[in-house]
């Protein structure tokens, strides 16, 4: 195994505690989903002068029977599904534009006799979010991969390997890879495979994965994403899931800056999927670009909601 002196994420949870504020936020409403939970949201966008957001809906006792569906909001803040609109059998949906086009990803889980197979992330494209068309796969058992559209006209793609040889080399749960591509007609499973590794991303047994990514100034790009760990209190495992932000040089394939912006805690009280997931806060983006901007994120694998933070990249935009 690579031995690493990689500073544990807890470390990072345990300063982010004792010096945080509290903070403005909110759960989103979302209606007429026949009591399924809506969970794991992209980041709100607007389309044709409306304001849209894609949600994981599953039933509160089931696991890994999503569909993700578009959301409209309406007058009253609250989110009803966007009619027209066609539901897709995918996980934590994220949704982005790539030069000129509309992209909607999601992880899409395989069964066997009703077991989980495997997962890929399917990609979507198109000129609307009501008129998109399947293009392509991600590698096997793979998430959260992203893309971003960088300042040179090229797009960057982000992976998320997990697998026994990272294990085994790193002691790291996951890695993240990073490459280039000129065309989203370029995008493959072979290409996302190929992309190398960011070093000092995670500590032992520690995983996690880029949710966001924004180009900032001078080939930077700015990562929102979640990492995590497992705790054990006694004989009961806690899946540790926090809100981070990353500054990434892709000239030198180094982290320029990284911290922890949010845990579960932060936000509203919510109710969660089951007892373990009261630690567990799936990132979804930021929005806006002022001195404050809105962290959107999964609570507890059971609602969606956001506080308003000081703008990770200031400074940087």
């Amino acid at each position: 195994m690579v031995e690493t002196k990689i500073k544990p994420i807890s470390a990072f949870i345990s300063e982010y505690l004792a010096e945080r504020k509290p903070r403005k936020g909110e759960v989103l409403r979302f209606e007429g989903c026949g009591g399924r939970d809506v969970y794991n949201c992209s980041v709100p966008f607007d389309f044709n002068g409306k304001t849209y957001i894609w949600g994981r809906v599953e039933k509160r006792e089931e696991w890994a029977t999503s569909v993700s569906v578009l959301f409209e909001q309406k007058d009253d803040g609250s989110f009803v599904r966007a009619e027209g609109a066609d539901a897709y059998q995918l996980e934590d949906p994220f949704f982005m534009e790539i030069k000129g086009e509309y992209i909607l990803g999601g992880t899409h889980v395989v069964k066997d006799k009703a077991k989980i197979k495997t997962y890929y992330v399917y990609f979507y494209r198109g000129k609307s979010p009501f008129a998109l068309k399947y293009f392509t796969t991600g590698p096997d058992y793979m998430k959260d991969v992203r893309l971003v559209e960088l300042t040179n006209g090229r797009i960057g793609v982000f992976s998320r390997p997990r697998n026994d040889e990272i294990l085994e080399k790193f002691g790291t749960v996951s890695q993240i890879g990073y490459t280039e591509i000129d065309s989203l007609d370029e995008l493959d499973a072979e290409v996302i495979d190929r992309a190398a590794y960011i070093p000092g991303c995670f500590a032992e047994n520690e995983w996690g994965g880029v949710n966001q990514a924004i180009a900032l100034r001078g080939g930077l790009i700015g990562l929102i994403g979640h990492q995590g760990y497992t705790l054990w209190k006694g004989e009961q495992e806690y899946p540790i899931y926090v809100n981070t932000a990353y500054i990434y040089d892709p000239a030198h394939n180094e982290i320029v800056k990284k911290e922890v912006i949010g845990v579960l805690s932060d936000y509203p009280p919510t109710d969660t999927k089951t007892p373990a997931h009261i630690y567990c806060a799936f990132t979804s983006g930021i929005v806006g670009t002022g001195e404050k901007v809105r962290l959107y994120s999964g609570l507890g694998d059971a609602h969606e909601g956001w506080v308003e933070i000081p703008d990770p990249f200031r400074g940087y935009r």
